[in-house]
């Protein structure tokens, strides 16, 4: 018997034979599309069907909380109700409205952390963070105000950084109202070093900071948005979407670098009173109108699912549902 294999034989193996690589190569390729867009992929996601819709009327009511409002060390801007994350000269600043409860919040927050932490290391941004409550008024309980109360006092002790990434890394699903339990609050607060102390305990246990975190839902209510998380750039929306990309980590990097272009990174503490103001955006950003705060899903459909107040003609939040 002969070992030759006929030429039209071979010919046909190693059609087959070139065939199977180019398969696999597109497969690879088709799975490192998957991957790198991933992140971006979960954030479409949540603008689609879980940007979460408040209903934010004018006449959004007044802080009916009982006792001064005490703010948390460090606080600035109007009414001391933004807590800064960064160079206080930093040339550009990111605000954020969020409710720990909301898990669009979490979303955002637990994709695009470690490219905002790269960014306000750096210099390049300061981050101005808002709390909201929203969800405590359309689901019922306590724990967007427990949470919040909690990361002010987290403030106080110069943690609220660390202690506002673990919250939201550590988010109970919407309807869970596990944070409304002061002790899981403070069992949280063992992740921070430094954190767990008996004054960051008698903070937490005594509400030394609700009048406050009612007062900027106040302001988040009547400041025209539409939904949490509400993330602006030098005031312009950038969450979802910015001119019509949407956000990612490379996105938002690419945009404040953008932004900064020219101008130099930010040195200052953010406690420092002789630093300059940013030159691209001041604290009137935070009270943007809904023109340039995030848009709603478009949905009109009432839910008590949703992250707004409870409403019956509040816009439904999928997010939750």
């Amino acid at each position: 018997m002969s070992d030759k294999i006929p030429e039209g034989n071979r010919s046909a193996r190693e059609r087959l034979a070139r065939q199977r690589e180019q398969e696999k190569g597109r497969e690879k390729r088709r799975r490192t599309l998957i991957v790198a867009s991933a992140v971006v992929g979960v954030l479409a996601l949540a603008a689609v069907v879980g940007l979460i819709a408040a209903n934010v009327s004018k006449d959004g009511g007044e802080d009916t909380a009982s006792g001064p409002a005490i703010a948390p060390s460090g606080a600035s801007g109007e009414d001391a109700l933004t807590l800064p994350v960064g160079a206080a000269d930093a040339p550009s600043t990111l605000t954020i409205w969020e409710d720990f409860r909301c898990p669009v919040c979490a979303q955002f927050e637990n994709a695009l952390r470690d490219t905002v932490s790269e960014l306000v290391n750096d210099g390049q941004v300061r981050v101005e963070y808002h709390l909201a409550t929203i969800i405590d008024g359309n689901l019922g309980g306590s724990g967007s105000l427990r949470a919040a109360n909690a990361a002010a006092c987290a403030q106080d002790a110069g943690k609220f950084a660390p202690y506002h990434d673990v919250l939201f890394s550590n988010q109970p699903p919407e309807p869970d109202d596990a944070y409304g339990k002061n002790s899981r609050l403070i069992e949280l607060a063992g992740k921070v070093q430094g954190l767990d102390t008996p004054e960051f305990r008698s903070c937490v246990e005594d509400g030394d900071h609700d009048s406050w975190v009612k007062k900027s839902d106040t302001a988040f209510r009547k400041g025209g948005f539409q939904g949490t998380p509400t993330v602006l750039l030098n005031g312009e929306s950038v969450f979802p979407s910015k001119d019509g990309e949407q956000i990612s980590p490379a996105a938002l990097k690419k945009w404040i670098l953008a932004a900064n272009k020219g101008k130099k990174p930010g040195t200052a503490a953010p406690s420092d009173p002789d630093a300059p103001a940013p030159s691209s955006a001041s604290s009137s950003s935070s009270s943007a109108s809904a023109e340039g705060s995030a848009t709603a899903d478009g949905s009109a459909t009432p839910s008590p699912q949703g992250d707004g107040p409870a409403d019956p003609a509040a816009p439904s939040s999928a997010a939750g549902s």
